[in-house]
């Protein structure tokens, strides 16, 4: 012990675990911040130990007993007999203050970030004069209580010693806890409070509900009066304050008196799970159906931190995307009260459908709490970002474009030539960061560029020759050379086969895209030297092409008869957009180079460093960190890991999520739905029918082969129809084999109804319910130009 004194000023240096235990160490550090501790001293373990040492005997001879509360009552009765010494009582007459104060234990196992012990030893309010006395040995006595032995045996805790903090009372007027991550759901990025008129004893006690207040980046939800916003927000505040100052997630008892907040405790927030559910922060309406392409998998938080960075700002507060349990979705409550703000609401649903799919009749998008006036504000703050973005994309796009594989190719090599981590670091700074911030951006936005043109187009051309001519006339996007990166690994390996290219031409030119090829824990195809000669496609995809070139001409001489005078200016529009197409899919496959890249700088960054895959669950921030010298995130990483073995061990959630949605509650649910979940009704059984968007037009019929996973991809025989949940470019070398594709996920703009498109095979895009209603071995009809799929006949 460093100390024998038996009273301590509340913020002395000396006042440690060991001297002042747990709770007694908290308030002295947090008085010695300067935060709002009320004053008053510590009773060390010192006092203690010489009140004990005279009772040893007895305590141990309370301690024989086989029943509990037997030996907690005789101890106490020890207790009470024995008068307080007088250098004891002595010290802490002379250190009280004036008026009432509290009296509370602190043990030394007690608010430790492993064990809390919260409630096993006793707290006195309201004491005055040599009542103080009494309640210091009442409150030593509480160390013998049956719960506190219990406690103790459970956790294999043998030595321990209780001081007492004696602290100037709080007449509060209001009082509570405030957690500075949510205690329900994990959430780091939230603050809640929970208030209750008083002292705060019933709210501790459980016999009053309290007022409830998250808070989140900045803004405030409720489900009281009790507290003003800028109350709430004060309290955050603190608890942002002291979690800096402990470096990990607290729980802080607080009241207020007189307008003043004061902090009464702080303690380590224990065996708070990781939970990545922002579906807790609101009632919006998510989606996932295009992000699914792009990230089909649950996502480390390394992933996810590069994905937050390129994610759109929040509006007003509310999220415009967000993590469900590792996945990726979008906020369409956010995205459509941007478009209604800006008078283009029906606009954006039409778009929407295109890319995301419908929303079903009866599931409503909820609007955002906010009033008109608020979410105009927050649109058009929305959109200057926006359009700032497709001014750096426009003016950037050629030059990264041309560049980005070789820089991609010059940090590789960077990267696995630097031996230590400020070396790495210096290559972050140099290069990665602008890597991220700047080139994965331009990427993204060019990835989305020029979809409203093809709508109307699309929408003109049925109209004028129907949707099975309208299909046809909109493939050939990937132009004489195959140009399409849709098309890319699939048209290379042809080329690849035929002696055309070399092994490491491939590998250089598409070594990069697979099925999950923006998860950065992810290998890539190129790290792997058998690569190439894994991959079968089947019938040659020229083939598919060409046959599909007589179909498109066929089609283009069938408007050419009926609407002579519109067949040079659709003509040139088919083109622009055919360019457009052919840009964006050169943007997407740049930005998952840019993916690439980050894996490499995190791989190498694991080797430097010796903590390896454990960097894949940390954000990039906290990564850097590593690299400065600061070890501190490594201690989360076994909780991340958890949380991200938890959730991969579920099925992939409903492309449509409303409400608040607990994915293992679902993935339990004998009855759950694949495609939509609204939390607003009880759910109703997805039906029998599969239909959905016509992808590419064309009827034909086969033998179904259900695959999950792009890996069991080899079971499918050439000549069968591919059922999936979805498909991204990884799939894209099985399409020459499929005599059709059905997908549960998908819209018109999605992968497997562009690529079938282009090659001539029927598909039917984001069905819901593909993979639940049809087996394989099912003999299947696939009518793409219709959007229907039936089962002609089961097997046996």
């Amino acid at each position: 012990m460093g100390t024998t004194a038996l009273v301590l000023p509340l913020a002395d240096p000396d006042a440690d675990l060991e001297t002042v235990g747990g709770k007694g160490a908290s308030l002295a550090r947090l008085a010695a911040a300067g935060l709002p501790v009320p004053d008053g001293f510590h009773l060390t373990t010192h006092a203690y130990r010489r009140f004990t040492a005279d009772l040893d005997a007895e305590i141990r001879e309370g301690l024989r007993s086989e029943d509990a509360a037997t030996a907690a009552t005789a101890i106490a009765a020890a207790f009470a007999r024995r008068d307080m010494p007088d250098d004891i009582a002595a010290a802490i007459r002379a250190a009280l203050p004036s008026g009432p104060v509290a009296v509370r234990s602190s043990a030394t196992a007690e608010d430790l970030p492993d064990l809390s012990f919260a409630g096993q030893h006793d707290t006195f309010l309201d004491v005055t004069g040599d009542d103080v006395l009494d309640a210091v040995k009442r409150c030593w006595a509480s160390l013998w209580t049956a719960r506190a032995i219990a406690y103790r045996a459970r956790n294999g805790i043998t030595d321990v010693a209780l001081a007492v903090v004696v602290q100037e009372m709080v007449p509060a007027d209001a009082a509570g806890v405030l957690f500075t991550a949510n205690p329900v759901t994990g959430a780091r990025t939230e603050t809640v409070v929970n208030a209750a008129p008083g002292l705060g004893e019933a709210l501790v006690g459980g016999t009053v509900t309290p007022d409830e207040y998250v808070v989140t980046s900045g803004v405030v939800r409720r489900t009281g009066d009790l507290l003003s916003d800028a109350r709430v927000l004060e309290l955050a505040g603190l608890g942002a304050r002291i979690e800096d100052l402990y470096g990990v997630p607290m729980d802080v008892e607080w009241a207020v008196a007189g307008g003043r907040i004061a902090v009464l405790q702080a303690r380590p927030i224990t065996a708070l799970a990781e939970v990545w559910n922002d579906s807790l922060r609101g009632d919006y309406l998510w989606t996932c159906a295009n992000l699914r392409e792009a990230v089909p998998s649950v996502m480390t938080p390394a992933t996810w931190s590069f994905a937050a960075v390129l994610a759109q700002p929040p509006i007003a507060g509310h999220p415009t995307s967000g993590n469900i349990g590792g996945r990726f979705y979008l906020n369409v409550s956010a995205a459509f009260a941007v478009g209604s703000a800006l008078g283009l609401g029906g606009l954006m649903r039409r778009a929407a459908e295109q890319a995301f799919g419908r929303i079903p009749p009866g599931m409503e998008v909820p609007p955002l709490p906010l009033s008109r006036l608020a979410v105009l504000r927050a649109a058009v703050g929305a959109v200057v970002p926006f359009i700032r973005l497709g001014r750096e994309y426009r003016a950037k796009i050629d030059g990264l474009l041309a560049s980005a594989p070789g820089r991609a190719e010059r940090l590789h090599a960077a990267f696995r030539e630097a031996s230590t981590p400020a070396e790495l670091l210096v290559l972050w700074k140099s290069d990665v960061d602008e890597v991220l911030h700047v080139d994965a951006r331009v990427f993204d936005t060019g990835a989305r560029n020029g979809s409203m043109s093809s709508l109307k187009v699309r929408r003109r051309l049925v109209k004028l020759v129907g949707e099975d001519d309208a299909t046809a006339l909109l493939t050939g996007a990937h132009g004489a050379s195959g140009e399409l990166e849709s098309l890319g690994p699939v048209l290379g390996l042809a080329r690849l086969r035929r002696g055309e290219i070399s092994r490491e031409t491939y590998v250089r030119q598409y070594g990069h895209r697979f099925a999950d090829e923006f998860e950065v824990s992810a290998p890539r195809p190129a790290e792997d030297p058998a690569w190439p000669d894994q991959q079968d496609v089947g019938v040659d995809p020229e083939e598919l092409l060409a046959r599909q070139a007589e179909v498109r001409d066929a089609a283009w001489e069938r408007l050419r008869a009926a609407h002579p005078g519109k067949v040079v200016g659709l003509r040139r529009q088919v083109d622009k957009l055919a360019a457009q197409a052919r840009e964006r899919e050169r943007a997407r496959s740049e930005f998952a180079r840019t993916f690439g890249v980050l894996r490499a700088f995190l791989v190498r960054a694991g080797e430097v460093t010796g903590h390896g895959d454990a960097l894949f669950f940390l954000p990039i921030d906290e990564t850097l960190r590593v690299l400065e010298g600061d070890e501190a995130p490594l201690a989360s990483v076994p909780a991340r890991r958890a949380a991200y073995d938890r959730y991969r061990a579920l099925p992939p959630y409903p492309t449509l999520i409303r409400g608040h949605f607990d994915p293992e509650t679902w993935a339990a649910d004998p009855n759950r739905r694949s495609d939509v979940y609204d939390a607003s009704t009880e759910p109703s059984p997805q039906g029998d029918a599969v239909s959905g968007f016509p992808g590419a037009a064309g009827v034909v019929e086969g033998v179904a082969r259900v695959i999950h996973d792009v890996e069991d991809g080899g079971a499918l025989e050439q000549g069968e129809i591919l059922v999936t949940t979805v498909t991204n470019i990884g799939w894209t070398p099985l399409f020459p084999r499929a005599a059709a594709v059905v997908t549960d996920v998908g819209a018109p703009l999605s992968h497997a109804a562009i690529v079938a498109r282009e090659l001539g095979i029927p598909a039917v895009v984001g069905c819901g319910n593909a993979t639940t209603r049809i087996k394989t071995g099912d003999r299947v009809r696939v009518d793409g130009g219709r959007g229907t799929v039936t089962v002609l006949l089961a097997p046996g």
